[in-house]
């Protein structure tokens, strides 16, 4: 939690937001995978393989939906990133990601009211729409977390976030052993940089990402099990928890 200048209640952190925001994406893969026709709509990589898969045993419908899984978030990327790269102020939370993020929201919000009212009678078609409305929701929210510029943190893929974890967890236990070495030049002549945060904070986030992403896809994956309606509100609700929680900070702060 932290305290948004001239608020006397605590609000979200950034890396707090960025956590619902894993838990939102987890939650959302499960249910495109559970409940769309084993389809990612949110890690891409996976979808990636199951693509290829579905093309090596000639399932054509299933490589179709793979296929506009990744049309549908890169169009999501590209929008996303008209938004936000036209904010270049170096704050921590810019207001156009905020705004990228509503987009996603609203997005999200006529997914999810178009997955509850079709939910006993989803054909081919209706599926379809289903994907394309996740994954542009999806890539809105990767092109804005990339905007955060905060190293190593995705939301919406867990292995370069792992592999940042493990690298990082190296760095704290090397800093808590001895003191870190004078950085190295890197082969342009520059200076590496340091991580933006401590490496216990950094490892802390790092961490909560991966272990979101999980419990978001396990929630989501228990509530559609159970065909509840609250399978697909939760990474909207996540989502909006996030976008108000930031539209606070961000109206105090001016």
């Amino acid at each position: 939690m932290a305290k948004a200048k001239g608020l006397s209640y605590p609000t979200l952190g950034r890396e707090s937001m960025l956590l619902a925001l894993t838990l939102a994406a987890g939650s959302i893969d499960a249910i495109s995978y559970l409940g769309l026709g084993y389809v990612f709509t949110a890690m891409m990589t996976g979808n990636t393989v199951l693509l290829g898969l579905a093309l090596a045993q000639g399932e054509v419908r299933a490589a179709l939906r793979n296929i506009l899984a990744l049309l549908g978030f890169s169009a999501g990327v590209f929008v996303g990133a008209i938004i936000v790269e036209r904010d270049s102020k170096p704050t921590e939370w810019p207001v156009a990601v905020t705004a990228a993020l509503a987009l996603e929201a609203f997005v999200l919000a006529i997914f999810s009211a178009a997955y509850s009212l079709g939910a006993s009678e989803r054909a081919g078609g209706a599926i379809l729409l289903l994907i394309a409305l996740s994954s542009l929701a999806m890539g809105i929210q990767s092109a804005a977390v990339r905007r955060l510029g905060v190293p190593g943190i995705a939301t919406t893929y867990i292995t370069g976030t792992i592999t940042s974890l493990m690298v990082d967890l190296l760095g704290w236990l090397r800093s808590r052993a001895a003191p870190l070495p004078v950085p190295r030049t890197a082969g342009d002549g520059s200076v590496e940089k340091s991580p933006s945060m401590p490496w216990e904070q950094r490892v802390g986030v790092l961490a909560g990402v991966v272990v979101l992403y999980c419990v978001g896809a396990l929630v989501g994956g228990v509530l559609l099990a159970r065909s509840s309606p609250l399978a697909t509100l939760l990474p909207l609700a996540a989502l909006l928890v996030v976008v108000g929680n930031a539209f606070i900070r961000q109206r105090h702060d001016h």
